[in-house]
């Protein structure tokens, strides 16, 4: 009988435990999240609709790389290429509605606005313009350049 009055406050030390340890809950494991360009622009959101291309960098003013990519785009502007620095505190519904969740975000597209080349982040000028190049004129680029990244 000893045993049994011993064994009873042991048994209930150990449910309590095991209870309090079942409702700990862990932390959750760390999300990944994608960014990823639009796939679409609607043309009459941005600069000069009825231009053939359109070069769009979505782009912050708090963001340092943002504005060595406004640089190499701004230089590819001319009568058949439309850009537009879309500065999410000036723009923040534009960045809201194209889902834009990383910047810099540069978007090539075409009259339509199907999205033909996009860059996230940081990009070379020679990718840049090689990639409007491509676009503009498929098979520009020479085997194995810059379009096969």
């Amino acid at each position: 009988m000893d045993r049994v009055l011993i064994m009873i406050p042991i048994l209930l030390v150990a449910v309590a435990a095991a209870v309090l340890l079942q409702r700990r809950r862990p932390d959750a494991p760390t999300q990944s999240v994608e960014h990823v360009a639009p796939a679409q622009l609607d043309r009459r959101d941005f600069a000069r609709p009825e231009a053939d291309w359109l070069v769009a960098a979505f782009t912050s003013a708090t963001c340092d790389t943002c504005s060595d990519v406004v640089a190499k785009v701004e230089i590819l502007a001319s009568d058949e290429v439309a850009i537009d620095i879309v500065e999410y505190g000036k723009a923040r519904s534009m960045h809201e509605r194209y889902r834009i969740t990383a910047v810099p975000t540069v978007v090539i597209c075409d009259a339509a606005g199907v999205v033909r080349r996009s860059f996230l982040g940081p990009t070379s000028a020679s990718h840049l313009w090689a990639a409007v190049a491509e676009v503009r004129e498929p098979g520009s680029l020479p085997e194995g350049g810059c379009g096969n990244h």
